[in-house]
């Protein structure tokens, strides 16, 4: 039995991130849990220190092993690179580069493209060969700098493989890739990534297939019809910019028409919301109380395997860019029942003096400003309550984590013969990037974003579909 349920609700094979901002995340979590625990008084204890809980080494090792393909023993200059706008503003990348420059033998810099140079057909920052570059951004991000500045020095890059995260791996992270998978190239696929795939089509006028197989011969009229259980989002968007949730959306036909005139638009199941809520202890009346929240589950992936996690809490969508939080992540002990340990938990959190709940959340408040624990909005909201898991948990995630790398693949091998023209929309000039380096497994990071429930929270025991 699969001791997880729920699906992916997307895959990020152009720019993720996140590796950083969950080792703050775990460090803020189990000072909170060090200071509750003595009043909590719960019969276990929480891992937070588990290898799966900081993808930090895991994701320097990866760049190390892209680096030594590429440039041998030579010692490594690794560049991450990103929006000169957000250099600033994007912590991760700047405690990342001083993570690495911490290792013996490794010089890490953090740029824009806007920074770098070519001398004698090498990419150069202040004058050194850079010998690899990690892009925190995708292709059509690129393409925008590029009418403003000249961006050989990083196209140059790519041709050599200097740039980790293969241009040729993005066109599996768009979204419309899902109709593939739960269609032409299901018979390709493995059991775990077809099992965690929602239904997907590319939203425009057509006749498809539905969630079960049944023929559609008109989806814009299905999608009316079926509006509540659906959700319209952008083929290629980011932090939930422009998705229109079935349940929570009032004016159907507009959302529709916005999706029809901006194009490349997908059309999913909703992964129903109760399946991926779990109860928080919320300030409110003079006390604690448990109200739902809606949870969503990054998952780290490389050459070598699973990577790590990264968890987020809030409302729909749960994306930090659109205002969700963060929470950390423990592990219960072997043989713990999750739902009773999760249970009792709740129970202590309900009967736990609100005074001291709201010491302990300044306190955290306190030392996440000093780490500088923000994104584009600002401060990141935490979640004192942490998300478990289970040993369990984690043989059953390295299984789909490997399944999955072995499925992008497949895809990818698709698309470089041109079958899936028609799920994977690109622009000319993101195409051509893409065909610049192709992935073929070569080290890289990769992350799938999953609306999971791993056995505790308000939706526990709730039937979740949406895969024919």
């Amino acid at each position: 039995m699969n001791s997880f349920r729920g699906f992916h609700c997307e895959w990020n094979l152009g720019s993720p991130g996140g590796w950083k901002y969950q080792r703050m995340c775990q460090k803020l979590g189990k000072l909170a849990w060090t200071r509750l625990a003595p009043h909590l008084k719960l019969p276990f204890a929480l891992d937070y220190d588990h290898p799966l809980l900081d993808p930090v080494p895991g994701f320097a090792a990866m760049l190390l092993r892209a680096h030594r393909q590429v440039n041998g023993a030579t010692p490594p200059f690794i560049v991450l690179m990103a929006e000169i706008e957000t250099l600033t503003e994007v912590v991760e990348n700047a405690r990342m580069v001083q993570y690495l420059n911490r290792q013996e033998g490794i010089t890490a810099a953090l740029a824009a493209p806007e920074h770098l140079s070519l001398h004698h057909g090498r990419t150069t920052l202040e004058g050194r060969p850079v010998s690899l570059i990690y892009q925190d951004f995708n292709c059509d991000t690129l393409v925008a700098i590029g009418k403003r500045i000249d961006i050989k020095p990083v196209i140059t890059a790519i041709r050599q493989g200097r740039l980790v995260n293969p241009r040729g791996m993005e066109p599996v992270g768009a979204k419309g890739v899902f109709e593939a998978i739960t269609g032409s190239a299901r018979h390709l696929m493995s059991a775990s990534t077809l099992r965690h795939t929602p239904w997907t089509r590319l939203f425009y006028p057509r006749a498809t297939t539905g969630p079960q197989g049944e023929e559609i011969p008109d989806l814009l009229a299905w999608t009316r019809q079926n509006f509540p259980r659906l959700v319209l989002k952008p083929a290629h968007g980011y932090s939930g910019h422009g998705i229109f949730v079935g349940p929570l959306t009032e004016k159907v036909e507009e959302a529709i028409e916005v999706a029809l005139q901006q194009g490349n638009y997908i059309v999913q199941t909703l992964v129903p919301v109760r399946s991926w809520q779990e109860l928080y202890p919320i300030p409110k009346d003079n006390a604690l109380r448990l109200e739902p929240r809606q949870t969503d589950f990054r998952t780290f992936i490389t050459d070598a395997g699973l990577l790590g996690f990264l968890g987020r809490f809030g409302g729909i969508p749960t994306n930090v860019g659109s205002g969700g939080g963060t929470q950390p992540l423990a592990f219960l002990p072997a043989g713990l029942s999750l739902r009773e340990a999760d249970n009792l938990i709740n129970r202590a959190f309900e009967a736990l003096p609100l005074s001291i709940f709201q010491e302990v959340q300044a306190e955290v408040a306190e030392q996440a400003t000093a780490m500088g624990y923000v994104y584009l909005l600002g401060p990141i909201p935490l979640s004192l309550k942490p998300r478990l898991l289970t040993p369990r948990h984690a043989v059953e995630l390295r299984r789909y984590a490997a399944h999955l790398w072995q499925d992008a693949l497949t895809l990818e091998k698709l698309w470089q013969a041109g079958e899936l023209s028609q799920v994977v929309k690109f622009g000319e000039a993101e195409t051509e990037l893409a065909r610049l380096a192709p992935w073929e497994g070569r080290p890289a990071l990769m992350v799938s974003d999953g609306l999971f429930n791993f056995g505790s929270g308000a939706g526990d025991g709730e039937t979740v579909s949406g895969n024919p």
